[in-house]
């Protein structure tokens, strides 16, 4: 029955997640599409042959499709789910002006920002109700215990320091000490400690420690600073008002957007790893071991994650994505003409390649991955 446990915890959570995320991308392209006047032929979740749907009343069919990998909203005028121009024979004298084709650049603009802004919109709301309802449910950045032999206990830090800032970053949460270690690159790692009232100053290298130690066993060995939070049982929720729940949602939402504007480019200059790069698979993954071993607040936590990861993402100035299309149109804003299509369909083609190119990169660590996983 183990194939029916992996179903379960592996592949169910993995479409919910990326359905709801799919979802609120295209909604956010859709609704901004209709506020500007385009009519909207097609909004899918999915790919492929279409499995259920439904026509409204303004000629949008809403439908699920079989291959759960993505989604689209489709606009008068596209040749398909790429937008692709038809050809303006195809289309009536009345129904031009409601094609995205035939739009100003700047509602062009709106609607191909909309689908990123949802997804940030979503984390935001997502970390505000949890905020809110729930409470600040994170370990203040004390040193709860320490690893025997570890880089922290040779460095003299003790059981109660309380960690101020890691390489001239500040940290305020366990959360956040642990982001900044991981971002650490350099020979040794700066530390801001506080200790009876005192501030203490440390620098050392990290080092590697023995997967026995670590709570994931699934874990690479890497070096780490050797810490441990407080106990986890003594967490204590912190209420906060509707006004701090949205300020701290919007700092959040911030932080986790520059940690990984860092850590990309900490890899596009050879500082960091290229391995951590994930795809499909170590979404599934992640998103399986998540469901299987906590709980519905740490997958909702890891759906927000993931949703400012895709409306980042998409924002890159690569063709194909949002941000190539926002960079189009906004040279054509500036220019007051339109780029010429042969130069379209060469950008196009090369933003075709790139993706496909990071798609075959992404797949391969996650076999990677995987196969480390099972097999070692």
């Amino acid at each position: 029955m183990d194939w029916l446990s992996n179903t379960v915890y592996y592949i169910v959570p993995f479409i919910v997640l990326l359905g709801i995320l799919v979802f609120v991308h295209e909604l956010g392209h859709f609704l901004v599409a209709r506020l500007c006047g385009v009519k909207v032929t097609d909004f899918s979740i999915g790919f492929g042959r279409k499995l259920w749907g439904w026509t409204d009343s303004q000629g949008t069919e809403w439908k699920l499709s079989l291959i759960p990998l993505g989604g689209y909203c489709k606009f008068l005028g596209d040749e398909d789910a790429a937008s692709s121009s038809q050809s303006e024979k195809e289309i009536s004298e009345d129904e031009r002006k409601y094609a995205f084709a035939n739009q100003n650049p700047l509602k062009k603009l709106a609607i191909v920002i909309a689908g990123p802004a949802a997804n940030y919109l979503f984390a935001i709301v997502v970390f505000a109700s949890i905020f809110f309802f729930i409470g600040k449910m994170d370990f203040p950045a004390v040193v709860g215990g320490l690893v025997p032999g570890g880089a922290a206990e040779k460095a003299g830090v003790l059981k109660g320091d309380k960690i101020l800032a890691v390489n001239n970053k500040k940290v305020a949460t366990f959360t956040e000490l642990r982001q900044e270690v991981d971002m650490h690159v350099d020979e040794k790692i700066k530390l801001e400690i506080e200790r009876d009232g005192k501030i203490i100053h440390l620098s050392f290298p990290l080092q590697i420690v023995p997967l026995e130690v670590v709570a994931d066993q699934d874990a690479k060995p890497r070096p780490m600073l050797g810490v441990h939070s407080l106990n986890a049982v003594e967490i204590n929720p912190v209420q906060v008002s509707l006004g701090e729940a949205l300020a701290d949602s919007l700092k959040e939402t911030w932080r986790i957007t520059e940690v990984t504007l860092r850590g990309l480019g900490q890899m596009i200059t050879g500082r960091r790893n290229a391995d951590e790069v994930g795809g499909i698979l170590r979404i599934a993954e992640m998103s399986g071991d998540i469901s299987k071993e906590r709980g519905l607040i740490d997958f909702i936590i890891f759906m927000a994650l993931l949703s400012i990861n895709l409306g980042l993402i998409n924002l890159f100035p690569i063709p194909l994505l949002d941000g190539g299309h926002v960079v189009i149109y906004s040279i054509e804003i500036i220019a007051r003409r339109e780029i010429n299509e042969k130069a379209k369909e060469y950008i196009f083609r090369f933003g075709l390649f790139v993706l496909v190119s990071l798609m075959l990169f992404a797949t391969y660590n996650d076999f990677a991955r995987l196969f480390h996983r099972w097999f070692s």
